[in-house]
């Protein structure tokens, strides 16, 4: 069996997804994405299907090591998810040329089912309270939240009140059964991640994520020995040489995402690596189907597996839905707030390749929002 074609399609609503033919007829499907910078992944992936055209699908491990390290010019955002997500597509045609789910070829299921939690958003506490209970309507159990929107240098005392009060207004809702994750989105200073930590500890998170931004790794094991709430970080990390330092500064959760980080081959070997600091993994996910069945792939074979973000009904989701490009919805449907097992060959879910194809014709500009201070400074997003 040998790779006989790649195409690549952009999906709103801001989604780019990666179809891998070999010459046997089996396909696979992958999500190489990084949000805002779809066309310049799609140009990444282009190039590395020189490398993969004519080449045996299952050896993925070969393949990986070469689409990394087979250029002088190594790492970093755009390239680490078009090696991710062609590497999630060559996973999908090893379980589908087996006829074996991707956690089986993993070593097997350690679970059989996946919590799950969802996103909420509002300015104001009322605003968090319907949000939450929104969440709980379709049966999740665990939320998360921004802290904030934009956020001063030093924040006054109304923006570090008013952090407080939305995520008190979150653990009113959920009560002492149910979670909620604080999302600090690299958004903080150091100073006001220390001045909001302790105000936050009497409402117990379930962590606080990504308190200071990637490349200010270096802070993170000050704040970890300063709160006793557990702190997350990992969405914009590439490969386990970024995590080890986090890892050593004494995080809870790592957080990989399996469409940025290398995808299922190196997302794997990071859950390793943090099981030796005992940490947990909670992949970052607030993408489309594939990433998420590849994070759930993933999940069913880790024994450090925390619990899964997801991101239907998301804010960003807007003209199209993580499941409009599912044929068959029911192996994502929520059971009691986790996913069961998927037992479908493959990644476990099957696209729907017309509509891709036909949304692909119109594709999708998504950018990152720019914003600023109230004295024109630009303000980390």
């Amino acid at each position: 069996m040998r790779i006989s074609r790649i195409e690549t399609f952009l999906v709103p609503p801001r989604w780019l997804f990666v179809r891998v033919e070999t010459d046997s007829g089996i396909v696979g499907w992958g999500e190489p994405v990084v949000e805002g910078r779809s066309e310049t992944v799609r140009t990444a992936v282009e190039q590395l299907s020189e490398l993969l055209i004519g080449a045996d699908p299952l050896r993925i491990e070969d393949l990986w090591q070469v689409m990394t390290k087979g250029s002088f010019y190594r790492g970093g955002a755009i390239l680490a998810s078009a090696v991710a997500g062609l590497d999630q597509a060559l996973w999908d045609i090893h379980g589908k040329s087996l006829g074996v789910p991707v956690h089986q070829l993993l070593g097997g299921h350690v679970r059989d089912r996946i919590r799950m939690y969802g996103w909420i958003g509002g300015d104001e506490p009322a605003e968090i309270a319907d949000a939450v209970e929104a969440q709980m309507a379709v049966g999740l159990t665990a939320v998360k939240m921004n802290a904030s929107g934009r956020m001063s240098p030093l924040g006054s005392v109304a923006e570090i009140d008013e952090v407080v009060e939305r995520v008190a207004a979150a653990r009113e809702v959920l009560g002492p059964h149910r979670d909620v994750a604080v999302d600090f989105h690299g958004r903080f200073t150091l100073a006001n991640t220390r001045r909001v930590a302790p105000l936050l500890e009497p409402l117990r998170p379930l962590f606080l994520e990504e308190p200071t931004v990637p490349e200010n790794s270096h802070l993170i094991g000050g704040l970890t020995r300063s709160t006793s709430i557990p702190i997350a970080t990992g969405e914009r990390l590439y490969n386990r040489q970024e995590f080890l330092p986090v890892l050593q500064a004494g995080i809870a959760v790592a957080q990989p995402d399996l469409s940025h980080a290398g995808g299922i081959t190196e997302v794997r070997k990071i859950a390793s690596l943090a099981e030796i600091y005992d940490v947990q993994l909670a992949p970052h996910c607030p993408l489309g189907p594939l990433a998420l069945a590849a994070c759930l792939q993933v999940g069913f074979a880790t024994t450090n597996f925390l619990i899964q973000e997801q991101s239907i009904g998301i804010h960003y989701n807007q003209g199209a839905e993580v499941l409009d490009y599912v044929l068959d919805k029911t192996p994502l449907k929520f059971v009691n707030g986790s996913v069961e097992r998927l037992t479908a060959p493959g990644l476990g879910i099957e696209i729907d390749e017309a509509a891709v194809r036909r949304v692909d014709k119109a594709g999708h500009a998504w950018r990152s929002p720019i914003w600023r201070h109230d004295d024109g400074s630009y303000a980390e997003w």
